[in-house]
């Protein structure tokens, strides 16, 4: 399928589609002028979608170096997240099951196969980012395929409450780190306020139960979606942290 990107930013970006089975998956894609043999990162959006936003970080990865493709999990419900909810508990309730680890697992590894297809990516350097609800998902992900090289988790929910879960029944996440197959690094607010802080607390006394190298950050001050610039919690010194921190990892396990 031809990609057709536009120079945005200093970077190749626009939005793509890639098959899934007979299924068309939209995705938001960036990479460096002359990309050739990259790594690559594939993101798991927050509840609210491939917002503008999501599209500038997606951007900021190809700055450092990477192919970066953000995944619309919400393909399948026009690209955007539910709509119609009578508070915004219903909304991010709607939000998860829309994009429920069952189908948003295959998604993200079709993304996978549609990157190794192009001749800008390294098909051996290829990880993840997930944000919220894709924070979770990728955790998960990592338990299922052998692609990842490494994964990297902002404010993933670790135990979905039974609103979030397609079965009815809460569901933890915290068991996963028991069968990753790749490194992961996670990072939470201290001051969360949509994730309780007991599930986060019992996630960090489980990292010596992982499969592999875990690395955990809280970081002071900062509460749910300290990174989004464009969110009332936005925390400068904690989503700098957070950024300098994934980069280097990324790129530990990407070299």
């Amino acid at each position: 399928m031809p990609i057709n990107l536009e120079l945005t930013d200093g970077v190749l970006a626009g939005w793509i589609h890639f098959q899934r089975g007979d299924e068309l998956i939209r995705g938001y894609l960036a990479m460096p002028q002359d990309a050739v043999a990259l790594p690559a990162v594939v993101t798991a959006h927050e509840n609210l979608g491939v917002t503008e936003h999501r599209q500038g970080v997606t951007r900021d990865l190809a700055k450092e170096g990477f192919v970066s493709l953000t995944v619309d999990l919400f393909s399948r419900i026009g690209g955007v997240s539910p709509r119609n909810y009578k508070d915004n508990d219903e909304r991010r309730s709607l939000a998860f099951l829309s994009a429920k680890d069952e189908q948003a697992i295959p998604d993200l590894q079709a993304s996978v196969e549609f990157l190794k297809s192009l001749p800008a990516v390294d098909p051996d350097r290829i990880g993840t980012l997930g944000f919220c609800l894709g924070g979770g998902t990728v955790m998960v992900w990592g338990t299922q395929t052998d692609d990842l090289k490494v994964i990297v988790s902002l404010y993933g929910i670790p135990v979905l409450p039974a609103e979030y879960s397609p079965t009815g029944a809460e569901q933890s996440r915290i068991p996963a780190l028991a069968s990753l197959r790749a490194p992961i690094q996670f990072h939470f607010g201290a001051e969360d306020e949509a994730i309780p802080h007991d599930q986060i607390d019992a996630l960090e006394a489980a990292l010596p139960t992982s499969a592999t190298h875990a690395e955990f950050y809280r970081h002071a001050g900062a509460g749910h979606a300290y990174h989004d610039d464009t969110h009332k919690n936005y925390n400068p010194k904690a989503a700098e942290d957070t950024w300098r921190e994934t980069m280097a990892f990324l790129r530990r396990y990407l070299s």
